[in-house]
């Protein structure tokens, strides 16, 4: 493990790759970023204690289709990916701690393509059953309206068909990837994540 200085934990929203890339992070003592901090694209459509839904989150998901929702984030990823590079590319070369690096907009194809040395990338992957359930509590769903219902359908379906895709990806280029299964624990996770890594 000493060779790696990054580790990328890609996968869908929800799947738990914040907790995973945490308890790596402090396995290895290395820095953990998400790539939502470099730039933000419409967020999750549902209140915490904390916030309201903005209205153009609201808009955004009320008026797009799963298609739509799609290829929206996709094109985020995009026009983010030079800085995900830069960033990589900075803690690969450097010569301080290394960086755990998780988000969305570690697109497989894009990630294939890096040539920092020290790079290891691994997809989280949930089945439906489990990615709509912790939608659905961390959104309250048996608490919210009717419209906010809508809204976490809609970015269930995103979220599913996001997963979709990526795992056609992650296959198509021989990319490892960690089910996280409804049972396995955080530290499991991140075994498996750190023996895909090493």
């Amino acid at each position: 493990m000493r060779a790696t200085r990054v580790v990328l934990i890609g996968g869908t929203s929800n799947v738990g790759k914040s907790t995973a890339a945490q308890a790596v992070a402090r396995r290895l003592g290395f820095d953990c970023l998400s790539t939502d901090g470099l730039a933000r694209h419409p967020g999750r459509p549902w209140r915490t204690t904390e916030r309201e839904v903005p209205a153009h989150v609201a808009v955004h998901y009320s008026t797009l289709t799963v298609d739509e929702l799609l290829a929206s984030v996709l094109a985020h990823y995009e026009r983010l990916w030079p800085r995900i590079e830069q960033l990589v590319t900075t803690y690969a070369t450097g010569g301080g701690a290394g960086l755990v690096l998780e988000g969305s907009a570690l697109w497989p194809s894009r990630v294939a393509t890096l040539t920092a040395p020290g790079t290891a990338a691994v997809w989280l992957t949930g089945d439906a059953a489990l990615l709509r359930d912790r939608i659905r509590t961390a959104g309250r769903y048996g608490q919210a309206t009717e419209q906010e219902r809508h809204l976490m359908d809609k970015f269930t379906a995103r979220t599913l068909r996001y997963q979709a895709a990526m795992l056609d990806a992650v296959a198509a280029l021989g990319l490892d990837r960690v089910d996280v299964g409804s049972g396995r624990s955080v530290a499991e996770v991140g075994d498996a994540v750190l023996a895909l890594a090493g």
